[in-house]
């Protein structure tokens, strides 16, 4: 367990990502910027790996802000593009 994310942390290392709309739209309700959601995803914790997921496997990570509240990112791996996507985030304590 660990080589997708592993997969996606490289390729955000690397600058090679996107983030979906809906994201970017989570991102400004949650007062979450994306610099913290991409450092954020260095040291966060593996929740799960879900590599069967359609269209593109994902894994959900806890990550830390800077104030030190835990989010949720869930992040997929785009196979063709040989992209990651950060797909949305939310935190802990919502609905």
């Amino acid at each position: 367990m660990g080589k997708l994310l592993d997969t996606i942390r490289r390729l955000v290392a690397e600058e090679k990502y996107v983030v979906g709309e809906h994201a970017v739209e989570r991102l400004e309700e949650r007062g979450i910027l994306e610099w913290q959601a991409v450092v954020g995803l260095e040291d966060g914790e593996l929740i799960m790996e879900r590599p069967l997921d359609k269209p593109n496997p994902a894994v959900e990570v806890k990550e830390r802000l800077p104030n030190g509240t835990m989010f949720k990112a869930v992040w997929s791996y785009l196979g063709r593009s040989g992209v990651a996507k950060l797909v949305t985030v939310h935190f802990f304590d919502e609905v």
